[in-house]
């Protein structure tokens, strides 16, 4: 990770150099190294799983959609394996020594999948719209005051403080742009293009079947010619693990990221036909944990909290229902966001004995039949991993008395469930950490982001002023070391008081047929345009 110093980049990536132009040539492509001459032609299926409720991430932060988003809607930046910032939509970009304005160059040229002109007017459009609408946005923006048109194809951000993460913010996925003429004036979380888009990438939305899959074809008019290789991509939503698990085997999937079951990857990796790639994405590590619903009455009291922390063994889901592919946590930052992680947090271990007593302390013993209450669990998928954990948590519960029961549903049903209703006690979900805990971490923790309706964020309606204080001060610190503390001293406050239970850090299977290249050329991996991806003949 690049450290940050004074609200710019340090000068040990040339990228980033105090006061220095952050340039790349008008017009320049991303300096990727490509092993062999790309070939033209075929269709690339691509089992992503659970199918996301949207198919572009301007008010959304669906896993699921991270894999199709930025095909469609393009960011202002790429990046390269080691961060360093690429063009894309901007050209070139420049922030200012104090941090506090960042200026870009746009792409002239560009047209919108309708032929409409892209323009500064829809970058400066997307990036509000960013701020207000997106789960994320709201922390990754908070510093921007204002978004200005300098010319057609020029757009500046002033910021009232420094944000020290903010330059790898601009990538497709995270900070997708979308076109204003069809945006502005509408609920832009309802926008019909939402699950329609329209954007200036190398793949354009032609269908979306429910339940199956959706196509995205290629852009004829991309700016960047001969790109993209491929004819189209497929994006299916396999859910059940023996057809995730056929369909990778016998090539009617070419590409899988989900629901493979883990008892499956060592016969996998011995297949001479595939390619079973463990990177963890550098832009977003992903954790799992449970949530807690603090307007249940039961789970807003702390010693309830603690005593369901100590009723699970962790080490069990690690080796268990992960096969040892995971890390425990006791925190939430995963190991492998390394700048940012501590191993020095309370702990709190498995001891089902100190469970009880913290139940009979908060006021509720066993009663006759030796139940204290009810809780439900809703995991966030409907089998995996999430299920099994879920599993596991009604049957550790039930054992210091509290009677829990799982519902299942889809992906769709669990947010509107989660996030809407706010019919929960205790969710089992995955969460991406993404590349800074201010822009990853801060959005389920911080008091004001609490807001039902918007998709993960502060679910579990926490609010700690001193939580609040150490995310707010850190989010503008520009001192590394300093930085690091405060994020250190947030991670044991949320520790202690337990909005969440954090379990595991995941490992990440990526199964592709050896056919396809180009799958992993930066820090965003799948999660970039996918110009570069062809297919081997």
């Amino acid at each position: 990770m690049t450290e940050t110093r004074r609200g710019v980049l340090a000068p040990t990536r040339r990228a980033f150099l105090l006061s220095t132009a952050l340039l790349a040539a008008a017009g320049a492509l991303p300096r990727f190294a490509f092993a062999a001459e790309p070939v033209k032609g075929g269709t690339l299926t691509f089992n992503i799983g659970t199918e996301p409720p949207v198919l572009v991430l301007i008010a959304h932060t669906a896993g699921a959609a991270y894999n199709i988003s930025g095909k469609v809607n393009e960011g202002l930046l790429t990046y390269d394996a080691d961060f360093n910032p690429q063009p894309l939509l901007a050209t070139e970009w420049k922030v200012a020594e104090d941090g506090l304005r960042y200026w870009f160059k746009l792409r002239e040229g560009v047209k919108w999948h309708d032929g409409e002109d892209f323009t500064a007017k829809d970058v400066a459009f997307s990036i509000q719209a960013l701020k207000d609408n997106h789960p994320r946005g709201r922390a990754t923006y908070a510093s921007v005051a204002s978004i200005n048109v300098l010319a057609s194809h020029e757009v500046e951000l002033i910021l009232a403080k420094p944000a020290p993460f903010l330059l790898k913010a601009f990538a497709s996925f995270e900070s997708p742009i979308v076109p204003k003429h069809l945006y502005e004036g509408t609920n832009i979380p309802e926008n019909p293009h939402n699950i329609a888009p329209v954007g200036t990438g190398p793949f354009v939305f032609k269908e979306w079947v429910r339940g199956s899959h959706a196509i995205f074809t290629r852009n004829e008019a991309y700016w960047d010619n001969p790109k993209p290789y491929l004819d189209q991509i497929i994006f299916r939503f396999i859910i059940d693990p023996a057809a995730a698990v056929a369909g990778i085997e016998t090539g009617e999937v070419l590409l899988s990221v989900a629901n493979i079951p883990l008892t499956d990857v060592d016969r996998l990796k011995s297949n001479p036909n595939l390619v079973v790639d463990t990177t963890v994405t550098a832009y977003s590590p992903s954790i799992s944990r449970a949530e807690f619903n603090f307007d249940n009455p039961y789970l807003a009291n702390v010693k309830v909290r603690q005593a369901i922390a100590h009723a699970v063994d962790r080490d069990f889901i690690v080796n268990t229902i992960y096969l040892g592919y995971a890390k425990r946590l006791d925190g939430p930052v995963s190991p492998d966001l390394a700048a940012f992680f501590s191993s020095d947090l309370p702990v709190y271990s498995f001891d089902p004995a100190e469970a009880e007593k913290l139940l009979d302390e908060a006021g509720f013993p066993r009663g006759a039949d030796g139940k204290r209450f009810k809780l439900f669990i809703d995991p966030t998928q409907p089998s995996g991993p999430p299920k099994q954990t879920a599993e596991y948590f009604a049957q550790a519960l039930g054992k210091v008395g509290i009677e829990v029961e799982l519902r299942s549903q889809d992906f769709a049903t669990f947010v509107k469930r989660v996030y809407a209703d706010r019919d929960f006690d205790i969710a089992i979900e995955g969460m991406s950490n993404l590349y800074d805990p201010t822009v990853g971490i801060q959005r389920l923790y911080w008091s004001k982001n609490y807001k039902p309706g918007v998709p993960f964020s502060n679910g579990a309606h926490y609010s700690s002023a001193e939580t609040d204080r150490l995310l707010e001060a850190a989010s503008i610190e520009v001192d590394p070391k300093k930085r690091y503390d405060l994020f250190v001293d947030f991670q044991k406050q949320v520790v202690a008081d337990l909005p969440a239970l954090d379990i595991v850090a995941p490992d990440t299977f990526t199964i592709s047929d050896k056919r396809v290249k180009n799958l992993n050329l930066g820090v965003e991996y799948l999660w970039n345009n996918g110009a570069q991806i062809y297919i081997e003949s």
